[in-house]
């Protein structure tokens, strides 16, 4: 591959030199804006610019670590310097990975407790880079725990993400601890609450916690210095951004037979004992009755009907070639599909970098991929500009981040197509109204925290009128 100059767009500059300047730093920045060559470049000048660090430890999604920080680096001339280790497979081969010359690390977030574990207080790496830092947003997980204890070995912590808050603003507490130790949102989640939140513990059985009326602004204000913010509406070189929901309806007798289906489950269920699992049984039931297919006790396929594969059918055809990233929810879901479309088209289940390669060259039709998997750091742009959500999923994050694996800078097209397949009078039109609310709230945050990055450039360019003020002064003297 041969390398190219890098020339940064001047919010990438920007978030380049606060990385190099703060000790931590929150990029919340969405999907295609380049946080990983902004990353990379601040690591490059901190390491052989300024010798300010020696051991980086970036800590991304399996697919993310397996490939695309190190790709990144082989785009650009000014990279060419830096050395990667992959930290991943057996314990042995993560040794070795881990006792070889390397400036950057990557390891997969599922392997931090062991990578701490195996430090303990030796801990080696001066900066910490979290990719996909909702990763972390679990005050309780043991990822973020084990994080908390080598937090204080840390020079330099950089949050990367586009969504930090994808659910609520309660996200942040832990994220934004990794960066201050607990400095503006409180030491403990506990305080946190207690300062932000309202309590109701449902008479004993479970707590909800929602946010004061003032909380929000409080909360944003709070982190405004420490965390700047982008969305693709800032920037006019990305794709436009079209959505296509596409009503499957479902016939007669399927119809009736969701409904009986969903009173049964529905009845099984105490309206006073409701637990995250159980809803999550539930509706994991319904959303695969929506797809056609559910999974027995034994794990046997159950066929119900073919309305969504059949529209799914029917869009593939009406791209005339174009291809198209299919995201699937079931391995059932995976394996109709696979079915269904592998005899006539190019048909790839996405595993590994080469399917990515692949895609990008144009040698496939439709990329099958989990979003779970798939969702995060892939550069897929270049490959097409349809993305296909077959199985829907209650997450915010999981779709903004799909489809921003086409709508990035980079792409030749001139638009990015994100087309939603929605069985009608069933839980994939909840699924539907969930993911916009939460983008509300998403959305929100965003254009709050993106002022900070506003600001710094406004002062900027008084600074740099002020500069040419005073030559022209001197000038005239």
């Amino acid at each position: 591959m041969e390398r190219k100059e890098y020339v940064p767009h001047q919010y990438q500059q920007v978030a380049i030199q606060r990385i190099v300047d703060d000790p931590a730093i929150g990029l919340f920045l969405s999907p295609g804006l380049g946080k990983t060559s902004i990353t990379l470049t601040a690591v490059n000048e901190l390491i052989y610019g300024r010798w300010a660090i020696r051991k980086v430890l970036v800590i991304a999604p399996r697919k993310v670590a397996e490939a695309t920080w190190s790709k990144e680096a082989q785009k650009w001339e000014h990279l060419k310097h830096l050395r990667f280790s992959v930290v991943l497979g057996s314990e042995k081969k993560r040794i070795l990975a881990l006792n070889t010359q390397a400036d950057v690390f990557i390891i997969n977030r599922e392997n931090v407790p062991w990578l701490v574990d195996y430090y303990q207080q030796a801990w080696p790496f001066d900066m910490l880079v979290c990719d996909e830092s909702t990763s972390f947003k679990n005050p309780s997980a043991k990822r973020f725990k084990a994080l908390k204890l080598i937090r204080r070995f840390c020079k330099k912590v950089v949050l990367l993400t586009g969504t930090p808050s994808s659910k609520n603003i309660g996200d942040l507490w832990a994220q934004v601890y990794l960066l201050d130790e607990g400095q503006r949102l409180g030491k403990t989640i506990t305080s946190f609450r207690d300062c932000y939140f309202n309590t109701n513990t449902h008479g004993g059985h479970f707590t909800t916690y929602s946010p004061k009326e003032t909380s929000e602004k409080a909360i944003l204000d709070a982190i405004s210095d420490i965390c700047i913010s982008l969305t693709d509406d800032d920037n006019l070189s990305l794709p436009k951004h079209i959505k296509h929901e596409i009503p499957v309806a479902l016939d007669e007798k399927t119809k009736k037979a969701y409904r009986q289906f969903e009173r049964e489950m529905l009845l099984e269920l105490d309206e006073e004992n409701i637990t995250a699992q159980s809803a999550a049984v539930l509706t994991g039931k319904l959303l695969q009755f929506c797809n056609g297919a559910i999974y027995g006790a034994d794990r046997k396929v159950n066929h119900i009907h073919d309305h969504k594969l059949d529209s799914l059918t029917e869009l593939v055809e009406r791209l005339n070639g174009e291809s198209c990233l299919v995201f699937y929810s079931f391995q059932h879901d995976r394996d109709r599909i696979a079915e269904k479309l592998g005899k006539k088209y190019r048909l790839r289940v996405y595993e590994n970098a080469q399917d990515e390669t692949d895609w990008n060259n144009g040698e496939i039709d439709i990329l099958l991929a989990h979003p779970a998997s798939c969702a995060y750091g892939l550069n897929l742009q270049a490959g097409g500009r349809h993305v296909i959500w077959f199985g829907l999923n209650w997450s915010f994050e999981m779709n903004f981040q799909g489809v921003r694996r086409l709508l990035r800078q980079g792409s030749e097209f001139d638009s990015v197509v994100e087309h939603f397949l929605v069985a009608e009078d069933g839980v994939d039109e909840d699924v539907m109204t969930t993911i916009a609310e939460r983008e509300s709230t998403h959305n929100t945050i965003m254009q709050v925290l993106k002022a900070r990055i506003q600001k710094i450039r406004a002062e900027e360019s008084i600074t740099h009128r002020q500069g040419n003020a005073h030559e022209d002064k001197n000038t005239k003297e």
